[in-house]
């Protein structure tokens, strides 16, 4: 065992796929001689030569092409977006191309878009977007959002070696703040699409993901300690494909279901999941699904302010509180 933080755990995930398969590469904005903004890709041109490890152009959209066309050849590009913010200037090429790609032609296009998302480092506005609520109403792209260094590596992994494109959405607050002994044995998580239970619970349930996952851990301890409440923290892990079997049944025990994200709460992920518990377990529910997720606003620059932006521990206990005494 080794510990690793999530950027480096990210960083070794990459390194062995490239490692292992001659078709993987890497492509991006300062990916090469700078090492990635982050420095994931530190290193890399170095051992894997410039064929492999491919400064381009600041130009999302060309960058998502070229990786489209490169996969269509049986090449497996892996994409950095310097910030995920700025995956909105590939978004046709994203949704027009690679996701209807099988659809269309009959074709695979194996391309992993990664890159850092989320607040919490003061990022302001343009660097501090969550973006998976662009692309979930899109078939034919997986989405990805591990929370620790572990599930990082082995779903990167994972999101290499899988036929399909996948957003892998990586949140920059933990890049340097998680670290795990990850097992020195190669660990694939697949199939992408299995949430994980972090926390066991009978009184209430919170239905989260990347960074928030961090968040509801936090509550629940504090929920157990200060008033006995015993909650269960769910990770799906990945959005899409949704592990709604995990989903359902984590609702149908608890009977109180807490959804957490840190994308804003007007069309985000957690209404999905409400709809879904609604219609499939309705009647296992001992109280109304309740949401917790950033309000319908800009991610602000100044820091008390994002601070107050962001859903904190604080405000999932109260929640949970309520949930349980209704």
């Amino acid at each position: 065992m080794a510990e690793r933080n999530y950027i480096e755990a990210i960083h070794d995930g990459l390194w062995e796929e490239m490692e292992r398969d001659e078709s993987v590469l890497l492509m991006g904005e300062d990916v090469g001689h700078y090492g990635g903004a982050f420095r994931a890709t530190s290193g890399m041109l170095e051992h894997f030569g410039p064929k492999r490890i491919l400064d381009t152009p600041i130009s999302e959209s060309a960058i998502v092409g070229c990786a489209i066309g490169l996969g269509l050849e049986g090449m497996r590009p892996v994409v950095e977006m310097q910030f995920i913010d700025f995956i909105a200037c590939a978004f046709n090429m994203i949704v027009n191309w690679a996701a209807k790609a099988r659809y269309r032609l009959g074709y695979s296009v194996p391309i992993v878009i990664r890159g850092p998302s989320g607040g919490g480092v003061h990022g302001g506005p343009f660097h501090s977007q969550n973006v998976e609520n662009f692309f979930t109403s899109t078939p034919g792209i997986k989405i990805v959002q591990p929370a620790t260094a572990r599930d990082a590596k082995g779903l990167l992994k994972a999101a290499i070696r899988d036929d399909d494109p996948v957003l892998f959405l990586e949140h920059k607050f933990l890049y340097r703040r998680i670290k795990e002994d990850l097992p020195e044995d190669e660990e694939i998580i697949t199939p992408l699409g299995k949430a994980a239970t972090l926390r066991e619970g009978e009184d209430l349930a919170i239905i989260t993901y990347g960074a928030m996952v961090h968040t509801a851990l936090r509550a629940a301890h504090q929920l157990s300690e200060e008033d006995g409440i015993e909650a269960e923290v769910l990770d799906l892990r990945s959005l899409v494909p949704l592990d709604e079997e995990a989903v359902l049944e984590v609702a149908r025990r608890s009977g109180r279901v807490l959804l957490l994200h840190e994308a804003t709460l007007n069309g985000g992920f957690g209404g999905e999941l409400a709809a879904r518990i609604s219609e499939k377990a309705f009647e296992w529910l001992d109280a109304p699904l309740m949401r917790l997720a950033s309000p319908d606003s800009a991610v602000p620059y100044s820091p008390p302010l994002e601070e107050a932006f962001l859903p904190q521990a604080a405000q999932v206990v109260a929640k949970a509180r309520t949930l349980v005494r209704y």
